[in-house]
């Protein structure tokens, strides 16, 4: 059997739970060190699900360190990574978390590491200027034209839960004030304009009119897709809040195109396994 076949052998071995010890494996007796080996593959589990904990703190804090880590064992188990580059890891838990039994006491979990993985991957989303206000104006007044650029970090996740404050709430210092949870469920606006994530509650309409804008549509279909799903809309208090948001980062009209950016986007540098 070459390297290869017993890199693989290993590996299999290694993070499946019930998996025997590798037979090219051996101890100083020439026998396979179940012992050791079963010691360094906990060791394994511990590291991944310490890697899941800080991805996803907040699920931790509403569940508690005991039932997260018993869940985050079994997801391990039942997806384990794929590449030893760990800053993709914990893509699908929050799925796992949907469907795990136990988690249905809390049916917000789900969406709560949802959140928290749309963070994750904004702050490792590709840079990108956000366009100035002023540049902005001058393409407001041909709304039936221009289509608008969205930073590349934008995320948008909906909950019929009040996600954004059942978050904010597990993750705020203890010593705050309380907060009452608001009726019905919250959709979050998830983008990095500069080095930190911002979260923002997007109002009625908000997230049709930024899905509108995410697949082409112009400022105003987007206005007008916003307004069916919520006649209240306003156009100018939705613009206002993607400028503060720094959410937008282009424009153009028909084939011109007009952007702050000096440069294309770029990913950012994983920091480490336990990034935010």
């Amino acid at each position: 059997m070459n390297a290869l076949a017993h890199e693989g052998d290993f590996a299999r071995a290694l993070l499946g739970a019930d998996a025997t010890v590798p037979v090219a494996l051996k101890g100083r007796a020439g026998n396979p060190p179940a012992r050791r080996f079963a010691v360094y593959r906990n060791n394994v589990y511990a590291s991944l699900i310490d890697v899941l904990a800080s991805r996803f703190p907040a699920s931790e804090k509403l569940v508690g360190k005991e039932f997260f880590r018993a869940m985050g064992r079994l997801h391990v188990e039942k997806t384990p990574p794929t590449s030893a580059v760990l800053l993709h890891y914990g893509a699908d838990f929050a799925n796992f978390v949907a469907a795990f039994p136990p988690a249905a006491a809390v049916p917000y979990l789900a969406d709560v590491a949802r959140l928290e993985w749309a963070r994750h991957k904004a702050y490792h989303a590709a840079d990108a200027e956000p366009l100035r206000q002023d540049a902005l104006a001058a393409f407001v007044l041909q709304a039936d034209q221009v289509t608008l650029v969205l930073h590349p970090s934008l995320q948008l996740v909906r909950s019929a839960y009040p996600v954004i404050t059942i978050w904010s709430l597990a993750v705020r210092d203890p010593r705050d004030e309380p907060v009452q949870l608001p009726a019905g469920g919250e959709v979050a606006l998830v983008v990095r304009p500069a080095l930190d994530v911002e979260v923002r509650c997007l109002p009625e309409g908000g997230p049709a009119f930024i899905q509108a804008l995410t697949d082409g549509a112009t400022l105003l279909d987007a206005a007008s897709r916003a307004s069916q799903e919520a006649p209240a809309f306003d156009l100018a208090a939705a613009l206002a809040g993607l400028m503060t948001s720094g959410a937008i980062v282009g424009a153009s009209i028909k084939n011109h195109r007009h952007t702050d950016e000096k440069k294309a986007p770029r990913e950012r540098a994983p920091l480490s396994a336990k990034s935010r």
